[in-house]
């Protein structure tokens, strides 16, 4: 079920989460938002970290990628290297 509420921007450019919202969301201070503006219409997403079961599928993902290209470990390390050296 939606949640409706109004709220106004300060002059500063804050917008309060409505405690309805945020309470049936589960948002917390210090959670973090994406932010999509198009014409009239402004999204905020919420950003979580994945779950370590979540964060290991993505990693176990991203080895079967790097093994099916043909990606080395010394592939690896030498982009962090290039990277790290800018």
């Amino acid at each position: 079920m939606k949640t409706l509420a109004t709220t106004k921007m300060t002059s500063k450019g804050q917008v309060v989460i409505p405690e309805t919202v945020r309470n049936r969301l589960n948002l917390h201070s210090g959670d973090q938002f994406v932010v999509v503006g198009d014409n009239d219409v402004v999204i905020l997403k919420t950003i979580k970290a994945p779950s370590t079961s979540e964060f290991n599928g993505l990693i176990s993902k991203a080895r079967k990628q790097a093994r099916a290209a043909g990606m080395k470990q010394s592939d690896i390390k030498a982009a962090v290297k290039s990277v790290r050296s800018r």
